[in-house]
Parts: structure tokens; sequence; C-alpha cells
């Protein structure tokens, strides 16, 4: 049985979700207090920290993972950040996911973990050199056969998205269910930043450009990658703004943060021109496990309207689109995009159970 919950536009419109009145604070007021135990103005609870971590070895080279405490029989599960971000992006999310009762009544929440991809983060560059999709996948398939917990629950932003898709489609027997938001599946129709990307990735061009970029002060090329990723920049809280701006001074003295940059982009641009066996949206149309896809209405990167193309590719999915949200949902309105996921693994839990017991049968 395929759940695509898509009516004339292929999507679920989300209006404003279960939490319309949480605005301009991102997490839902019932998360875990912060640190140290303070409240913003307003009653909002102040950001958290991002969840601690340490570097784990791997034949694909050394990576970073962040982990989010969580009872012993939660469920585990791997996030998977965009192009440019880092594990630090699921930070909010995570919190919410791994509470009790998070997934449903009586459920034991989330155990996840993030990963800095090679070259992200406090990740090295991967030593061979390979940016492609592929050796990325193979990274995170690597980090999650070392843990040994798997089938995970997978999610990824972006380029995140892309990876996981592969993973999922590659992969079926290490994955739970796959999560996308604003996943960097190819669509060529003309868009401002992905054009941008692909001027930026281009030889002898993309350098310039950085390098131009970089001139300007860290607090300005913050507030242009905000106004790009969120619909409201004003959901940012400064916490999360001043921690953004001290990451970015903290790559520009990391001597390959531009290599990293370059060759990342131009790896997604050759997926995104990739044609048939072995293409991303290949890939999709081979996953088996129940999968969510999740867009934002005012998304800049990635087309919203691709969500239609994801409803009728993944075999068993459900495919939402929340409104005033930008690229980056898991941090602009992380309570939506809990709410969201509680929901779809209700059905997916319900799914698998039936399928277990011969009453389902994938496609049908």
């Amino acid at each position: 049985m395929t759940d695509r919950n898509v009516p004339n536009t292929g999507v679920t419109l989300s209006p404003d979700g279960p939490h319309a009145a949480l605005k301009g604070g991102g997490r839902a007021l019932n998360g875990s207090a912060p640190s140290d135990g303070s409240v913003a103005p307003g009653g909002r609870v102040a950001p958290i920290s991002a969840w601690p971590g340490e570097p784990v070895p791997l034949l694909a080279g050394e990576v970073f993972v962040r982990a989010a405490p969580a009872r012993h029989d939660a469920e585990p599960a791997l996030f998977v950040h965009g192009l440019g971000g880092s594990a630090a992006n699921w930070t909010d999310l995570m919190d919410l996911l791994r509470q009790p009762d998070a997934l449903g009544p009586g459920t034991a929440g989330m155990a996840g973990e993030a990963i800095d991809l090679p070259g992200f983060g406090f990740s090295p560059p991967p030593p061979d050199g390979d940016y492609s999709l592929a050796a990325r996948a193979e990274a995170v398939i690597e980090l999650i056969e070392r843990r040994s917990n798997w089938p995970v629950h997978l999610i990824g932003n972006s380029m995140g998205g892309a990876i996981s898709t592969r993973i999922a489609a590659r992969r079926p027997e290490l994955v739970r269910t796959l999560t996308l938001i604003s996943p960097a599946l190819p669509d060529l129709r003309p868009r401002l930043l992905p054009a941008r990307l692909a001027l930026v990735s281009a030889p002898g061009i993309g350098r310039m450009v950085i390098d131009h970029f970089r001139q300007l002060p860290p607090e300005r090329r913050t507030e242009m990658s905000v106004r790009d990723l969120y619909a409201d920049p004003s959901r940012m809280e400064p916490e999360r703004r001043a921690e953004a701006i001290a990451e970015l001074i903290r790559r520009d003295d990391l001597g390959y943060a531009t290599e990293v940059q370059l060759n990342s982009g131009r790896a997604l641009v050759a997926e995104y021109v990739r044609r048939g066996p072995g293409s991303l949206w290949w890939d999709a149309a081979r996953v088996s496990a129940p999968t969510l896809v999740i867009h934002g209405s005012h998304d800049r990167l990635v087309n919203p309207s691709t969500a239609g193309r994801a409803a009728r590719t993944f075999k068993w999915c459900r495919v939402v689109v929340l409104s005033g949200v930008g690229h980056v949902a898991m941090m602009e309105r992380p309570d939506l995009v809990a709410a969201e996921m509680r929901g779809f693994l209700a059905t997916a839990e319900a799914i698998a159970t039936n399928d277990s017991a011969g009453a389902v049968q994938p496609g049908r």
C-alpha cells in the first residue's frame, strides 16, 4: 500500500502545523530545557548548545559525530546535513525527537547521531580527495555498520537528502525509515541559487567568486546565508546567529575550506545532470523504506514543486509542504518537522506490522 497523501498538487500542504501559536522561537515549548536552565523573554525556551561529539575513525577517513542522550531503548537514528552545513544543524530537532513519547505515546524516542561529512564541521577532508556523492554515501554507510545498530531512521537535508536517498536505495537493509527535508534531487528548471551553485562550481570561476565573498565581514556573509536558507530570518535565534558567525570565522582559518566547498558543489552539480540508471531519481524509485519528504513553500534552493515528482517516485511516500518555511525546516521550524515525523513514523510502523503479517505488499 502506498500512502502518498497527494491531492491535486501532489502534496499535502501544511498551513502552519500543530504548533501555529509558536512564532519566532523555533523550538517547541515542551522540549527539554537548555543546559543552563534559562528561559528567554516571552516564555520560550532558549536554544540549547550543540550536542557533544567525538571523532570516529573510518576507512573513508575520520569523521566527527555528535550524539543526543536518550533512553537505552530509544530507536537509532542518523542525521545527515547539507552542503555547507554540519551536524550542529540538527541540534533542536534531535532534542525534540529524543524525548520519551516523542514518536507516540509510550515510545522511547530516538537515539540520534549526526555526522559531520568529510570536510565539513569538525571532520577533516577525505584523505583520497573524493568528494563524490558515492564516496560520502560510503562514509555514512561505514558509520552505520560500525555502530551495529541498524536498521536506522535515516534523516537528510538538501545534499544530505540526496546521500540518504542513495543509501536507502542501495543498502536497504540499513534503513528503517527515510526522512528527506528539501532533498537535493535533480531539477533543471531555472532557479537563482542553484544557478549560483553551478557558477561557483565552474573551473576557474568558483575560486574567484569564493575569494571575493570571503572579503565580506563574517556578520554580513552570515546574514546573506540566513536570508537564503530561511523564509523568515527573524526565526533564527540571536544565539544561533552568533554560533553561525563563530563557525564561519573558524572555517575561514582552515586551509581546506574552499576546496571542500568547490569540490562538493561540483559533485552535486554532476549528480543533477546524470540521467538513467545510477541517477538520484533512479535511486529514489528503488527505495523500499517508508519515506517522508518535507519541503518548505518558500525554499529558494530546492524547488518545492519537486514534491509532486517525489510523491510519484518513492514507493511508500508521504509528502508535505510546510507553508512559510525555507530550505532548512529542521532549523527554522523543528517543532513542525518533529510533528510531521511523529505522524509519519506511526503510519510507517503500522505498514511494517501489516507487511510482516503478509497483509500489505509494497507498491500495491
